[in-house]
């Protein structure tokens, strides 16, 4: 999900083997196209790229063995709806391991509003134990951390969006981005 150029499709490839496929989806045409090009230039057969939004994924009911994403889902508007897609595309004994960006507290308003910081994935992000529980309510069971780091942005950056006093008092609060892995089962 969130295909892009089909970097991750294409790694994807070496762990199906030959006898297995993998489906790529992506917003952009442009990316589509990207990925196509890239998918021709490498002889890959067992790959294809669709167009389409993850809150509405182009696949039938129960076709996939294993959903992944990596930093798409938190740009995502409604994630209850994307998680449900995931939900539905997965076979009965299917899972999905999604890396993503989360919060623990909570970002200064000049940071949660700078556009750059939204494409990076961090405005966007949702605090960790509501990421969680949306993918909980989309049904998922046994839901896993399996890897988290923090994401320390330096001063320089943060101070492009927010004065010196909102960056001292962001610091003390102790939030923090993480980079967060999830594996769920449905």
């Amino acid at each position: 999900m969130g295909s892009g150029a089909g970097n991750d499709a294409f790694v994807a490839l070496r762990i199906v083997g030959e006898t297995g496929r993998v489906i790529g989806v992506d917003m952009t045409e442009a990316m589509i196209e990207k990925a196509n090009e890239n998918k021709s230039k490498l002889g890959f057969d067992n790959v294809d790229f669709l167009l389409g939004e993850i809150e509405n994924l182009p696949i039938k009911n129960a076709t996939v063995n294993v959903a992944v994403s990596n930093c798409v889902m938190n740009l995502v508007p409604n994630k209850l709806k994307a998680y449900e897609e995931v939900y539905r595309v997965l076979t009965k004994d299917g899972y999905f391991s999604i890396s993503d960006i989360v919060m623990n507290g909570e970002l200064p308003s000049g940071i949660r509003n700078a556009a750059e910081m939204y494409a990076g994935c961090i405005s966007g992000a949702l605090g960790r134990e509501e990421y969680i529980s949306t993918i909980s309510e989309a049904g998922f069971k046994n839901i896993e951390v399996v890897k988290e780091r923090e994401i320390v942005l330096p001063d320089a950056l943060l101070l492009q969006y927010i004065s010196q006093p909102e960056l001292e008092e962001y610091r003390k609060s102790k939030s923090a981005i993480l980079s967060i892995t999830i594996l769920a089962e449905k």
